[in-house]
């Protein structure tokens, strides 16, 4: 277990939250207490913390091609958290990827496919998103599922509905699980659950409130402690990349240009030389009963980028070999 905690506002924390302080040296916004609870005796926050992090943000200068990931809607296994905090939390979470300049977190838009068609017992089929879009240039699919958010030895069966004046101190935990699958070979790159622990000494709230409570109640905090949960992949998801092959995709062809749908922001530069590669056949074992995924297909020759355009596009012109068509897969020319 991993104790993580987040240097940011706790906001109201229901209305019986109390002050934290979020930077060193300033002095703790005072909350209001409930009014069927005592007045705590003010006394400047606590909040213990280990950073855990790796600082992997890169220059400008840095190049290097980078890799597609699509970051599905998040899953509540309990089914109890709201649609727009798992919705906020999950694109709060695909800026933080970005922003390491270590890949591209992606939209799960750009599939084109209804994802709600592939969920099961709380869980995406994952082997059949990536089948069903092999030509979004995308190179791996991330689900996250909050598994739990609760009261650290919280014991629900101690709570009624009475008021009253008993308090106890406030500390988090978020169990989130995280799979990454390639989608070319249709491999699980990893399946992990971290839990992540929040203990701030000086707040404390009532016996009577439950976690479940407290959290539909608080909705930017959970919002938080659900991003930076899953932050805490952020290393291990870039250590996967590492495994799969950078690829793009033919958008379009018009006379002499090829337009790429992997450009500037993706690493590639005007005078770089990329293969294009027939997409292969996919292997299905009679005996085992599954797909076993695509061989690799047929190098049909080579283009040079000569440009930009759009948001993350890039024009080509053919610089050796024919019969290019939309949808063609784009690879490294080694």
């Amino acid at each position: 277990m991993k104790k993580l905690t987040t240097a940011v506002l706790l906001f109201s924390l229901f209305s019986f939250s109390c002050a934290i302080n979020t930077n060193h040296g300033e002095t703790p916004l005072e909350i209001e207490p409930d009014e069927a609870a005592p007045a705590p005796t003010p006394k400047p926050a606590a909040i213990r913390k280990t950073i855990t992090d790796q600082d992997l943000k890169k220059t400008s200068e840095n190049s290097e091609l980078k890799k597609r990931v699509a970051v599905l809607p998040f899953l509540d296994k309990k089914g109890t958290l709201p649609a727009e905090v798992l919705k906020n939390s999950r694109d709060a979470f695909v800026d933080s990827l970005n922003k390491t300049g270590e890949m591209i977190a992606v939209d799960p838009s750009v599939l084109k496919l209804d994802l709600n068609k592939y969920i099961k017992n709380n869980t995406y089929d994952l082997k059949a998103i990536a089948r069903d879009s092999q030509s979004a240039g995308v190179s791996s699919l991330l689900e996250g599922r909050v598994v739990d958010m609760r009261f650290q030895n919280e014991d629900k069966s101690k709570v009624d509905n009475s008021s009253s004046l008993k308090t106890r101190p406030v500390v988090f935990e978020v169990v989130v699980q995280a799979r990454v699958l390639n989608i070319r070979s249709e491999q699980e790159l990893f399946n992990m659950v971290k839990t992540v622990v929040l203990d701030d000494e000086s707040s404390r709230i009532p016996e009577n409130v439950t976690s479940e409570t407290f959290f539909n109640r608080n909705t930017e905090l959970t919002q938080l402690l659900i991003r930076d949960a899953f932050l805490d992949y952020s290393a291990k998801l870039i250590d996967s990349l590492k495994l799969i092959t950078w690829e793009g995709r033919i958008a379009m062809l018009q006379g002499e240009k090829i337009y790429l749908n992997v450009g500037q922001i993706s690493g590639v530069q005007v005078g770089d030389i990329l293969k294009v590669v027939d997409d292969g056949n996919e292997i299905y074992d009679q005996e085992l009963g599954y797909h076993l995924g695509k061989v690799p297909g047929k190098v049909k020759g080579t283009v040079e980028v000569v440009g930009f355009f759009g948001q993350d596009g890039a024009v080509g012109v053919i610089h050796s070999g024919a019969g290019f068509k939309e949808n063609d897969r784009i690879e490294i020319y080694q």
